[in-house]
């Protein structure tokens, strides 16, 4: 089979290396890629946004599967022209990315299909925003709020003030944090307390596949301090939900989810990313005070893989992941010669690696405001020879004297697995410590609660 993988990061990477340990693979292409990449796959210049040349290379070079790591081209529509042209993709359609291309539409969503959220108000004006919190809508001025802004802007564009008068300086700076057309228009939200878990699953429209449960360490600081990135490290680890939780997260938003996809007329297919917050007990759980328990809430979704969630869930697959695919694509068939007839995903039985995996994301200097690139890497080679350790690159290039150089904010992840948790941590840590260029930052307490 050839394959085809569109993105150029970390995460891309990562699925990259998991369709080569397919042996049913024969070639891998990767548009646009990177340097690291390029040595398990062949790189094509061609971005993710350019929907049309990337189907005219899937139909001239055949490409039996596409697999889509980003949200911009499945924004853009790439699942809905691919199946036009009766080419095999996986990833959500165009009208199923609304979920995550628009904050306020998936609010409203999890509204309309009694999905638990936090309390929201969509606002198409920074003074309309400004002015719902001086309504008090969200409590006074020593309230903490949610702003967000609702349209893409790659895992930028919330913050979470801890009073009004910083909730009304962040909706005055959004539009130049994320651009005009990410901060359109904003959502705010009342500010939930309690554990982050990222929960992502296979999905064929009706049925459903978990991943392990997964924690992410957005902000650029240790401590979870400084501004949010796009993410500076993740673990995966059962224990973050107990059965009970997981039980009631199926009951009461997965299930309702996609369910509610179908009811709307877009049935969802591919990578399903649920951000979720287990509230704390009592009057902690937010500002209203009306959780008894550590409820699950969801924050967000997102229609695809996460970065650098991705890198720690996928070195754990033991599953050909060209048997997961075709299990997604089993009620949306494409003919196709090399692929074989399949069940549901909910007759697929899907195994992972036991244990624990980490990721610790390394960033240029000045990330994430004005990272600085060009920088050579050093110790790479020393890194790649740690036992449990891959090394995903996210931003990386060849400079005209064939060193490996920084090429942007997230340069590479360093994922681990192992028994145990401490042990991946200090497995992936230990790499690091190998890997150095000038200004390189990372955070040293990854997997810390």
């Amino acid at each position: 089979m050839n394959i085809l993988v569109i993105g150029s990061g970390g995460r891309e990477h990562s699925i990259c290396a998991a369709f080569a340990r397919s042996s049913r693979v024969t070639k891998i292409f990767c548009a646009p890629g990177n340097a690291g990449i390029a040595e398990i796959a062949e790189c094509v210049a061609i971005k993710p946004e350019q929907i049309q040349k990337l189907a005219e290379f899937a139909g001239e070079n055949a490409i039996d599967l596409t697999f889509v790591g980003g949200e911009s081209a499945l924004v853009l529509g790439i699942v809905d022209e691919f199946e036009r042209l009766g080419l095999r993709i996986v990833g959500a359609s165009k009208r199923a990315a609304e979920l995550e291309a628009s904050k306020s539409f998936a609010k409203d969503f999890m509204k309309r299909h009694g999905i638990p959220t936090a309390r929201y108000s969509s606002a198409y004006s920074p003074q309309e925003a400004v002015a719902i919190l001086e309504a008090g809508e969200f409590g006074d001025e020593t309230t903490p709020v949610v702003v967000k802004a609702d349209g893409l802007a790659a895992g930028k564009g919330v913050v979470v003030a801890k009073d009004r008068a910083e909730a009304v300086s962040a909706i005055n700076a959004m539009e130049n944090l994320v651009g005009a057309d990410a901060a359109a228009s904003i959502v705010l939200e009342e500010c939930l307390f309690g554990k982050e878990v990222s929960l992502l699953m296979f999905a064929d429209g009706e049925s459903f596949a978990l991943m392990p449960p997964t924690r992410d360490y957005k902000r650029i600081g240790e401590g979870d301090t400084g501004p949010n990135t796009g993410g500076m490290g993740t673990i995966t680890d059962a224990s973050l939900l107990t059965a009970a939780e997981l039980q009631e997260i199926i009951d009461k938003i997965i299930r309702p989810t996609l369910h509610g996809c179908i009811r709307e007329g877009f049935p969802f297919r591919g990578i399903l990313f649920l951000g979720l917050m287990m509230t704390d007990p009592g009057g902690n759980a937010s500002v209203n005070e009306r959780a008894n328990a550590r409820e699950p809430m969801l924050l967000e979704y997102n229609v695809r893989f996460g970065d650098p969630e991705t890198q720690s869930i996928l070195v754990r697959l033991e599953t050909d992941l060209v048997e997961i695919c075709e299990a997604m694509l089993a009620e949306n068939r494409v003919s196709s010669p090399t692929m074989r007839e399949n069940s549901s995903l909910a007759e697929l039985e899907i195994k992972w690696k036991p244990g624990n995996s980490a990721t610790v994301v390394l960033a240029s200097k000045g990330y994430p405001e004005k990272p600085l690139t060009g920088d050579i890497i050093h110790g790479l080679e020393n890194g790649q020879l740690c036992e449990d350790v891959s090394i995903f690159h996210a931003g990386t290039s060849l400079n005209s004297d064939g060193e490996l150089v920084t090429l942007g904010g997230r340069v590479l992840g360093v994922t681990a697995t192992a028994d145990n948790l401490p042990e991946a941590l200090n497995k992936a840590y230990a790499a690091v410590k190998d890997i150095s260029w000038e200004g390189m930052q990372h955070r040293g307490d990854i997997g810390s609660k």
